[in-house]
């Protein structure tokens, strides 16, 4: 498993454009799997354990609002920075990215994220 997350942050690196950093987490016990960072101080590994937290709320509003609908995917815009969590259909992990807003392509994320999702679920 190690070697398939390897690869999968390896691919986020390379190809997702303004990339900050990234974690696998899973969602029952809010620890990362794997994680990665270029910026000196970014933990994404903490923030994932916090989005956990995001995750969970949004599917209790969804419930009280009768939405019975699946939750794919969560979006932070900040000034300087996008923030997507991409959650797997199996619901049981999540892909935390982290892009320089300026630099990266919004596009491109989306869907390098859920190709390399797929993948992984294909693995896993």
């Amino acid at each position: 498993m190690e070697v398939i997350l390897n690869k999968l942050i390896s691919n986020i690196k390379e190809n997702i454009p303004g990339y900050i950093g990234v974690s696998v987490t899973e969602m029952s016990s809010g620890e990362s799997l794997v994680s990665d960072s270029v910026v000196e101080g970014f933990d994404p590994e903490l923030a994932s354990a916090f989005n956990v937290e995001i995750i969970n709320a949004k599917r209790k509003t969804m419930e009280i609002l009768n939405i019975s609908d699946t939750l794919n995917d969560i979006e932070f815009n900040l000034s300087d920075q996008v923030h997507v969590i991409n959650i797997s259909d199996s619901g049981e992990y999540f892909i935390y990215l982290a892009l320089n807003k300026e630099k990266g392509n919004l596009g491109i994320t989306r869907r390098l994220l859920s190709k390399y999702k797929e993948e992984l679920s294909n693995e896993l």
